[in-house]
Parts: structure tokens; sequence; C-alpha cells
């Protein structure tokens, strides 16, 4: 194990990512994943189902946001999440990103955090929209999508997470997890003698370590490309 490996476990076991992280995807046993239809006549077009387990988690996180965005606490910078195989009781990641409380005004709410309850369009940037992961992903894994859709970076995840695409039943290689938090800026990071640290600057790192440990990481900025 080299030292990125300590680094990156040390982290998943003082946050519990592989005892708290639930599927990504509603799948069956065999790991043929479902689908639902979004849109109105032409505009209808199928979307991967998240599971119920991994939205329960985003809208609870979510909710813990927005109620500290308005008591003006400011106490958590947003949501840090990680998409991931686990591994002999490790976590391999495969995308890390975020999703930030505050949008691009000045101190508003981010769109990507309202009424999830209800609107699965955004929903903390795993929304079916296109622009979103699910709706991107769903755009080249499923048929019915528009090509120019069909994005450089979600034939990636497709080709990584999925066995076939193109398929209203398509078949994941592998179980794929999905583990989120809300980040308080109080929190140690992943090098913890950096001690705590903003949401942005952690993802960074996060990124960073991840790029170091799993060749299978999806991300592309922060990572050099001599290493993919």
């Amino acid at each position: 194990m080299n030292h990125a490996d300590e680094i990156w476990n040390k982290f998943c076991q003082r946050l519990n990512v592989v005892e708290q992280c639930v599927p990504l995807f509603l799948a069956d046993p065999g790991g043929l994943v479902a689908h639902r239809w979004i849109g109105k006549g032409e505009t209808a077009r199928p979307v991967l189902m998240r599971s119920p387990q991994m939205e329960a988690l985003i809208v609870e996180i979510t909710r813990t946001l927005v109620d500290d965005w308005k008591s003006g606490l400011n106490r958590y910078d947003g949501m840090i999440y990680c998409m991931g195989w686990l591994h002999e009781k490790q976590m391999v990641p495969l995308y890390i990103g975020k999703a930030e409380t505050v949008g691009k005004g000045l101190g508003n709410l981010s769109a990507n955090l309202k009424n999830l309850a209800t609107d699965r369009s955004k929903f903390a940037r795993w929304g079916d929209n296109y622009a979103y992961h699910i709706g991107d992903l769903s755009a080249c894994v499923l048929p019915g999508h528009a090509l120019e859709k069909q994005t450089i970076k979600y034939k990636a995840w497709a080709e990584r997470l999925f066995e076939s695409t193109a398929s209203l039943t398509p078949k994941l290689r592998r179980p794929t997890h999905f583990w989120a938090t809300a980040w308080d800026k109080s929190m140690t990071c992943v090098w913890e003698e950096l001690g705590p640290t903003s949401l942005a600057f952690l993802e960074y790192l996060l990124i960073g370590v991840a790029g170091r440990v799993s060749p299978v990481l999806l991300n592309r900025e922060g990572i050099s490309r001599g290493s993919m």
C-alpha cells in the first residue's frame, strides 16, 4: 500500500464512506438498471433510475444544507460526493464531485438544491435534465436521445459503468455505489495536516489523491493526462 492509498483509506474510514454508501442505481440482482420516461410527446426520453436509497440520502443532505443557509449560520459549504466500486471493503473511487450551497449570485441558494423532494431535474448535480449526471449519462446509455447530447465525458462514464449501451435494459459491469455528506467547513480534509478546509479545496485534494489510488477514476480536472 502506497502513501496515497493510506491517505485515501484513512479519509474513507474517518467519514465512514464504505459503511454509509448506497447503491447509485435502481438495479436488479443481475445488474440490469431500471429506467423511467420524462417529458411529453416528441420530447419524451428514457432516463436511468437512481436507487431510492441514493435519492433519500441526497434529499436528507440537501435539507441540512438548505436549513443551514436559511439560518444564516453558513456552517456548511455544500455536499461532497463520490461514485465508486467496493473492493475488499474499500471504496474504489470512480468520480468525485461537489454541489455547493451558494449559487452564482450574491449569496443565493443554488438552484441545484431547490425543491429536491419533488423536483428531480437538477437534484444536486445528479438530475434527469441534460447538463446533469443522470441526464447526460442516460443519453449515452439508453436509446431515444439525440446524438448531440452524447458527450465525450459521459461516453466514458457509460463505457466504464456498463457492459452494453443503447439498450433499455443496460447491465452494470459491477455494482456501483454512491456516498455523500454535507461538508462542514470546520472538518478536517483528506490531508489531516492541512486541517479544516473549504469544500472547493477539498474536492481538488480528493481528486488528486483518488487519481493516485484508482486507475478507473473518471475525473479529468486535476489529473495528469499521463496518468490516465
